[in-house]
């Protein structure tokens, strides 16, 4: 009985630190409109890993990845990047131009939350496994970001060290030991992240018409 209540205060401590990741994304967009919105770019097939750290106490909030392969997606399980602009189905956020992807982070970064972005290169093969398995994987339980993803890319050659674990913080060091780039974002806009999809949608359909 002791270590079935240590255990469920473990859980407890380690969902409480994941209020980012609690949006259940189910369904979305049709295979015709996932189809449509792929963007492919030609950048190296790598692996790009998002942690959104608390601006105030440095704990992991929300884990997020950028899979560039023959096409680039982004996982964002039980994210709130979420708009009738934006193109996903279940987690899977579909046609990340430069432009989405700085759209991504910036929405991620605020006053309360900072951005980590560690990018690792990886062979084409090793990006189009990691593509098939985020574009395969069902929603997400909201507070399970940081596990989903990394029982993701456990599954992956060359990531089989990868422990599953609900602390973000835990695989943007695993991220950090491969040798991954690392980059922060720091910006001090309010703490409701919606105001960058209100702005987001007239860019956007300037963006889409040429403009």
């Amino acid at each position: 009985m002791m270590k079935l209540l240590v255990r469920a205060a473990v859980f407890a401590a380690a969902t409480a630190t994941l209020t980012a990741c609690t949006v259940p994304n189910r369904g979305g967009a049709s295979l015709e409109e996932v189809s449509r919105a792929a963007y492919v770019h030609d950048g190296p097939p790598s692996i790009t890993l998002y942690t959104m750290l608390s601006n105030r106490s440095g704990a992991g909030a929300h884990t997020s990845i950028l899979v560039n392969g023959s096409q680039r997606v982004a996982f964002d399980p039980a994210g709130s990047f979420r708009h009738e602009k934006i193109v996903s189905r279940n987690d899977t956020v579909y046609g990340m131009t430069p432009y989405l992807v700085d759209q991504y982070t910036r929405f991620h970064a605020r006053e309360t939350f900072h951005v980590v972005t560690q990018t690792i290169e990886v062979s084409p093969e090793v990006a189009e496994q990691a593509l098939q398995l985020v574009m395969s994987h069902p929603a997400v339980g909201q507070s399970h970001c940081a596990m989903s993803t990394s029982q993701l890319l456990s599954k992956l050659p060359g990531f089989e060290d990868v422990r599953p674990s609900y602390y973000p913080k835990r695989l943007m060091e695993t991220f950090k030991a491969k040798g991954a780039t690392f980059e922060r974002l720091y910006e001090y806009d309010d703490a409701d992240k919606t105001g960058v999809l209100r702005a987001f949608v007239p860019e956007y359909e300037k963006r889409r018409n040429g403009a």
